[in-house]
Order: C-alpha cells, then structure tokens, then sequence
C-alpha cells in the first residue's frame, strides 16, 4: 500500500505546468467544448488532492465523472488521462487486475492521441506496474528508460521529476542502490519542479543511502531536512519513513536517547498511516454500490464512444469503398472497351499462334525422339564392332607370340578407344541436354581414382614424350562420398585435352582443399599443361559445343565436345570452370568440388578380388548373333578354362537352355527372330536359377527396366574391360542366384 501511494503521490502530483502540459488551453485544440476542458482539469487537481489526503472514495468517485467527462469531450488525449487516474486509484485500493486493465486502456489512447508526453506517462505507468511483480523487474527498469529518454527528448522538466522518482523507489525496493544513488542525484537537478513531498522524499532517500554506506553523520543531516519538509507540509507518510531511517541511523551511533525519541515519532506516524489505511479500506468496502454506479456510467459512455467511433470509421470505409468502387469500375469500362475493339484480332492472332504452337510442339516431340533413337541406334551400331576390334586386340596383346607386332596391336588398341572416346562424348552431351543422366553417388578414394585415370593415358603420354605429374594435397581425405564417375568424366576430359595438346612438355594434376570440416571437404582442382595454349579470342567460346581450335601441327583434331561436357557437368553439382592460358606457354583450367567426408571406406563399397579358378570347368551359353562379338567372347571364356555354347539368336538360346545344363548364360539384348528380353523371359519358366547377363552395347538407361523385369541378373555394357569382364562372371557364379537391383557398368581400358 505504502509503495502504491508514493507512486500516485509523484506520477500524479501537481507540478507546475511543462512544454506539453500546456494542452489544456492550447490554441491548436478543438474549440468547441472548452468549457468541459476546463472542468476536466479542475476534476484533475481535486482528484490529486483527495488523494494525497487519503480519500479515496471520494477520490475513486471523482475519477469515474472524469472518465466519463472524458469520453465526452471525445479526444484520446483526456481519455488517456482518465483511465490513468483510475489505474492508480486501483492500484492503491489493491485490485492490481482492474489497474493492469485502466492501464492498458490509458495505453492504447495515447498511442491514438500521438501524443509524446501521454506516451512517456505510459511508459511511467507500465514500469510501476511491472516494478509489483519481482519476476517482471527487469521489465520494469526497461519501461523506466524509455520514460526518461522520451522525457529527455521532448525537454519535459516534470515529466523527469516523475520519472526519476519512480525509478528510485524501484531500485531502492529491489536493492539497486548504485543506480538509485545515480537517479537521485540527477532527481534533484528538479527539485525547483516539484512540491515539498518531493524535495522531503529525496532527502529520505539520499539519507538512506549515505546511511547504507555509514556516513552516519552525512545521512542525520539528510533525514532532519526530510523531516522538517515534511512537517511543515504535513505529508504524513514521509514522516513515518524518516524518523524511522532517522532513528536506525541515531542507533548505529550509539546515541540511544535520540534514537528512542525518533521511534516514538516513527511510531505516532505509522498509527496514523495505518488509521488511514484501515478507514479507506472500510470506506472503499462501503462505497462498493456506488463505485459501481459510476463504473456503469463509465461503461456505458465507453460503449457509446466506441459505437460513435465505429460509425464514423464505418462511413468513413463505405465511402473509401465507394470511391475504389467507383474508379475500378471506370477503370474497367475503359480497359473493356478497348479490350472489345481488339478482341477479334486478338483471338484470330492467338488461333494462328497455337496452331504454330503445336505444330512446332509436334515437330519438337517427333525430333526429339528421332534423335534418341538416331543415338540408341549409333550406340548399339558403332559400339558392336568396337566391342570386337577392343575384344580381339587386348587378347593379342597378351599373346607372347605376336610379341613383334606389339607396337601395332597397342597402336590399333588405342585408335579402338580413342573412337569410343569420341562416341561416348556424343553420347555424353545428348544425355545432359535431355536431363537422363544419372548422379550415382560412391565412397571412392581420390588418390586411386587419378592414378587409374592418368594410367588410361600412358600410350598417348608416351607417344607426344609428355610428362604427368600428380600432387594430391594431404589435407584431402584419404576417402571421399560423391559421383566419381563425374569426376572421371571431367578428369578424363581435361587431362585427355592436355595429352592431346602438349608435346615434350609437362602435364600437372593437382587437388588441394579450400575448405575442410569433418562431415565435408572443398576441393580444388587444378589441370595445368606446357603445351600450344588457346588463343585469346578463342577463350570465350572454347566451351560452347564443337569448338575447336585451328591446329595442323598436332595428331589429334577432336570432336569439339570435350570442354562443353565438362562445364555441363560441373553445372550439375553447381560448379564451374575457369581458364587462364597463355599462347605458346599452355593452358590452366580449375573448378571446385564439395564431396562428404567419409571416415572410413565402408566394408560394403570396398572392392571385392574374387577368386577366379571357381570359373574353372564352368559351361557358359553365349547369345550373340555378331560372329566376330562371338569368337571375342569365345575366345575370352576358353582362356578363362570355361567351355562356351554359342547360340545365333534368342530362340535357340531358349532351345539350347531347356535342352543342356549351363552355368551362367550371357544374353545379347539385340538379336534377330528373338531378342534377348524374351528369351530371358521365357527361360525363366522353367529356369529361375541360372545366372543370366545381359550384353548390350545400348545406353543402359533406356533398356534397364526391360531387363530387369525380363529376370536377368546384371548388365555388361560393351565394348568392357576384360579383366572386370572375368570378376562380373566370377560374382555372378559365385553369389546365391538371385535377380539383382543395380547395374555393374564395366568401361572400356
């Protein structure tokens, strides 16, 4: 109670009028009701007095009239100061609810009213209510800084009186006493502003600080003069707090009689503030039906000011509409009737267009699959006789005879690759323009990976005399997680590129990292050569699709396609690719990577060495209508110790596989009177065991489904490497017979 009224006591007092509190009698109001203007303010001063002298049935009385005088004049401003005076009126009588609740109203008002001195008292108001709570004092100490800055800003003296007070009290109730020794000091800067309450007030309270800090002798001085202001005023309620300091300050010193005497006043005073509490207890008990009077008259003109309100801003909308409606209608005539003069020449435009529209959608679509199948039938076309020029040449190779044509047979092996090279990159771009290329994701180890694809150039190293050196940086993890075939692709490009163009130079691989956390790395690559370099006008365009560069002095031309595939797949990991070249000193190109780290290879992905003397004895039927495919694969099986059945089509391949038993069947995909897929279908009505491996030199993409749902275990795509060739048929013959999820996409060396 005691604390409620120091609030009221100095938010509310009369302090002489300030820079905005002059409203009452400003010529920029609205005239038309002064009178009620000045009857508000002499409501105002009245209630202040009943206050302070401990009214408060009168005074809770006096501020509902006020209130509702307020919503008469019909301005935010009065409204704002009558549920202010109402909010401390229950604030004092103990009904924190209905204060938080006059308080809240008294907010909304001022907003409305844009006024900067009822936004600062709002503040004020908020921070002593806030300051009840423990649990919201630093709620409290926030609102108290924003009334004094606001205060501060619009130069309001008063204003800060209150304001500074306020903060005091809080921090002397929570024991903040630097910071109330710091406000009371700037507090007194307005003690001109003030009446003797609040120049006794601060005395008490700079007393107490001085006597917290044992200056005893400083703190009596302080208390005297607190006590002798307050006498002469009569304000009660400082007495008691002064005298009481005042006697604990006496009895620190030891000085007891003076301390007894200042008790006793002490005492006289707290019986008299506690009379009053007690009566005003009683009197607001008694007064409880006519408190509630008023608060229906309160009620009831807040209602009908809401209602008013709410018609004005209805009428207000209704006619905003109505203006809106209005214009957009015209709007809308005008766009209409020019939108009806162009209709029929809009509409026949539009015809025309979506017959072009569809005709070029048709031709597109008939394009399209003209292309996929002039691919498909390229793949299948060039890869088969491939598949026997690669098959043929790498068993010669290993035939010790022909030891004095090894020269040729690895020149004729190179030319096969260097020409499937050159179909894999035509196949390459087609895939990333029509969006079927896939982003297999594997555990690899990158060291293994450059070192397997820079061994892929070692004839052509040796052949233009070139050097390749490999520096992979030890910041790179040893295992990596993302599309190493990818990386294969673009490395095979790049250093390919650099083979073809250098001569007695130097070709430099380097990775490094940019970036390394444990779950993921950067890397950065770097394929740097000593060789031609590219011109400066042709840098800008060296990426776009058969490009090429006008060079008659080296072996290789190319198709132009290279560099355009390794930007495009880059562009798929959200990556790129830059050059820097100098004529005649050699090219740089870099792009960055991120990859997963991977702790440790995982047992799953690590490769298999399979044990090839189970293929010993093995009986294999081979369904190939190719005679040369045929004695290539002939030829490979027996070197293995496998005897082979060979089978012209898919119909005597069923008649051979119901007729002989077989350990695995290799199962060519095109073939005349039946082709692979219906063969192995039919097989599977009466043999669900046999392993069976599907041949096809055809994109594997466009047939995978069809094989997989004809029962077949796994696709070899030729031409293949032989040495992975043998390992796929010893997996396949050693597993559990099983139809298999996943493709094992053998290339070619």
């Amino acid at each position: 109670m005691k604390k409620y009224y120091y609030f009221l006591l100095f938010s509310m007092s009369l302090f002489p009028a300030s820079g905005q509190n002059t409203l009452f009698l400003s010529g920029g109001e609205d005239t038309k009701t002064p009178q009620k203007k000045v009857l508000f303010q002499k409501l105002m001063d009245s209630s202040i007095v009943h206050y302070n002298n401990g009214d408060y049935r009168k005074d809770l009385a006096l501020n509902f009239k006020l209130l509702k005088l307020a919503f008469e004049i019909d301005e935010p401003y009065y409204i704002h100061k009558g549920y202010r005076n109402l909010a401390y009126d229950y604030l004092v009588l103990g009904d924190t609810l209905l204060a938080k609740e006059s308080f809240n109203k008294s907010e909304q008002q001022a907003r409305l009213s844009n006024n900067d001195t009822a936004t600062a008292l709002t503040y004020m108001d908020l921070a002593n209510i806030y300051s009840v709570n423990r649990d919201s004092i630093a709620k409290a100490f926030d609102y108290h800084d924003k009334s004094i800055k606001l205060f501060e800003t619009i130069k309001d003296s008063v204003g800060l009186a209150k304001a500074h007070y306020n903060l005091i009290l809080t921090a002397i109730e929570n024991k903040e006493f630097n910071t109330a020794y710091t406000h009371i000091i700037k507090a007194r800067k307005f003690i001109n502003h003030g009446d003797p309450a609040y120049s006794a007030a601060l005395d008490n309270l700079m007393g107490q600080y001085h006597y917290l800090k044992e200056n005893f002798e400083t703190a009596n001085l302080y208390f005297r003069k607190a006590i002798t202001a307050a006498e002469i005023e009569g304000h009660v309620l400082v007495l008691e707090e002064a005298y009481y300091d005042y006697s604990e300050s006496l009895f620190a010193q030891k000085n007891y009689k003076a301390a007894f005497d200042a008790k006793t006043k002490y005492e006289e005073y707290l019986s008299i503030n506690q009379q009053k509490i007690i009566s005003s207890d009683v009197e607001s008990i008694s007064a409880s039906y006519q408190v509630e009077e008023y608060r229906k008259d309160v009620a009831e003109a807040e209602t009908q000011y809401q209602l008013q309100n709410e018609i004005i801003n209805s009428k207000s909308r209704l006619n905003t509409i109505l203006i809106i409606g209005l214009s957009c209608f015209l709007i809308l005539f005008v766009t209409l009737f020019f939108a009806y003069r162009n209709r029929k020449h809009l509409v026949k435009e539009l015809k025309f267009k979506n017959k072009e529209y569809l005709r070029a959608k048709e031709e597109t679509e008939r394009l399209s699959k003209a292309k996929g199948k002039f691919f498909s039938t390229v793949s299948h076309e060039l890869r088969t006789p491939l598949y026997g020029v690669i098959g043929l040449t790498t068993i010669l190779l290993e035939d010790k005879s022909l030891k004095s044509h090894l020269n040729d047979l690895k020149s004729l092996k190179f030319s096969a690759d260097y020409l499937l090279a050159l179909i894999n990159d035509v196949l390459q771009i087609n895939k990333i323009d029509s969006n079927t290329i896939e982003n297999e994701q594997t555990t690899f180890s990158l060291r293994e990976l450059t070192k397997k694809i820079v061994s892929s150039f070692e004839y052509m190293r040796i052949q233009n005399n070139n050097e390749i050196h490999i520096h992979i940086s030890d910041s790179v993890p040893e295992f990596i997680h993302g599309n190493s075939v990818r990386l294969s692709q673009v490395l095979m490009n790049l250093i390919g590129n650099a083979c073809k163009f250098t001569e007695d130079g130097n070709i430099y691989i380097i990775a490094e990292t940019t970036k390394n956390t444990p779950d993921k790395t950067a890397i950065k690559f770097y394929i740097r050569d000593t060789g031609m370099g590219i011109p400066y006008e042709k840098q800008q365009n060296i990426f776009e699709e058969f490009s090429q560069l006008d060079n008659h002095n080296y072996k290789y031309q190319g198709t132009g396609l290279g560099l355009p595939i390794v930007k495009k797949l880059l562009q798929l990991d959200n990556a790129d690719i830059t050059l820097k070249s100098d004529p005649g000193k050699g090219s740089l190109f870099s792009f960055t990577l991120e990859y997963d780290v991977v702790a440790e290879k995982q047992n799953s992905e690590i490769p298999v060495f399979l044990d090839t003397s189970l293929l010993k004895g093995k009986k294999i039927l081979v369904a190939e209508d190719n005679r040369i495919n045929q004695t290539v694969t002939k030829k490979i099986l027996e070197k293995n110790d496998m005897s082979c059945v060979i089978a012209e089509n898919g119909a005597i391949a069923v008649e051979k596989a119901q007729s002989e038993v077989f350990d695995l069947i290799l199962m060519d995909i095109n073939m005349p009177v039946m082709n692979g897929i219906s063969a192995a279908n039919q097989i599977r009505t009466f043999n669900a065991t046999v392993p069976i491996l599907a041949l096809t030199a055809v994109e594997i993409e466009e047939i995978r489904q069809n094989i997989f749902e004809s029962g077949m275990n796994d696709i070899i795509v030729k031409p293949y490497d032989v040495t992975k060739f043998i390992q796929t048929l010893s997996k396949n013959l050693s597993e559990t017979p099983k139809v298999q999820d996943k493709v094992i996409k053998l290339r070619a060396i």
